[in-house]
């Protein structure tokens, strides 16, 4: 099957190189084409709109910023609304709230398309190695079409259910990870205040059973004080509102969601949108 892929952010071009270079034909749209050098380079293929995208591939991959994004290439002239959608399969990889997710699937399969939503947990490094794990909502039908290539960018794959139900496992798996930078961040400030080495507050962490795989490949950015994105801090604090008006829906009392969501907006009014999330740690050094 031909392959298309609109988007290619922090992770769309990680993921997109890895189906390209597993020997997928790749037909790839971004609205800034320079973007679209490093899978030209390896053989993919770059189209002017999200219509030729459509065309000329059987499956056609989303990974957008957010929900405006998505619609802007539903709707926009030579968008997916306006191409011959009939037979093809959708997967939105992008982060966005449920609700959102099934209006999406409405729409494009009343054309007679299939709709699959696969957000992704993990980061650019884990994208890179082709760790992801996928959170999957949709057709069972469309789930085993894409399931090869979905363990070319993943190591699991999870199917939730209906539509938005991967939607809302990201909004979950993405505030446990807001959470853990969020007490990551308090916890080295508090100890600093208190007048602690931070490298042995590091260590300590390290070797406590709070220890993850994700304080291990960011305790070199507290270290250094450098937050190189991995997962843009503007990305999170976006999904942490995600998640705030999920929890308002469902008529649930989240107070740690709630304190994040305020913490993160902080950390990205002080100018630390475009570094990595964990520095919402340097947020704290700025009260």
């Amino acid at each position: 099957m031909s392959l298309g892929w609109i988007g290619l952010g922090h992770m769309g071009v990680p993921m997109a190189l890895r189906l390209r270079r597993a020997g997928h034909p790749v037909n790839v749209y971004n609205r800034t084409m320079e973007k679209t050098a490093p899978l030209v380079n390896e053989g993919a293929v770059a189209l002017g709109t999200p219509r030729a995208v459509i065309e000329q591939s059987d499956i056609i991959f989303l990974m957008l910023a957010d929900g405006p994004a998505v619609t802007a290439v539903l709707e926009q002239a030579n968008g997916l609304l306006a191409s011959p959608l009939q037979g093809k399969i959708i997967v939105n990889f992008s982060t966005i709230s449920p609700e959102q997710s099934i209006s999406f699937a409405a729409r494009i399969e009343q054309t007679g398309a299939t709709y699959l939503e696969a957000p992704v947990s993990g980061s650019v490094g884990v994208a890179e190695a082709g760790q992801l794990v996928l959170l999957l909502g949709g057709d069972d039908k469309a789930v085993a079409i894409c399931r090869p290539y979905f363990e070319v960018l993943g190591k699991e794959s999870i199917h939730f259910g209906a539509h938005g139900t991967g939607s809302s496992a990201k909004l979950a798996i993405n505030l446990l990870l807001a959470l853990v930078g969020e007490g990551v961040a308090e916890t080295l400030w508090l100890g600093e205040r208190a007048g602690l080495d931070k490298e042995k507050l590091l260590q300590l962490i390290g070797a406590s059973g709070m220890n993850t795989p994700l304080f291990q490949g960011k305790q070199t950015m507290y270290r250094e004080e450098r937050f190189p994105a991995a997962f843009p801090l503007r990305l999170m604090a976006k999904d942490l509102g995600l998640i705030t008006e999920e929890a308002k829906r469902l008529t649930l009392d989240l107070p740690l969601a709630t304190t994040a969501h305020t913490q993160y907006q902080q950390a990205l009014q002080n100018g630390h949108g475009d570094e990595d999330m964990a520095a919402v740690y340097l947020s704290f050094k700025q009260q």
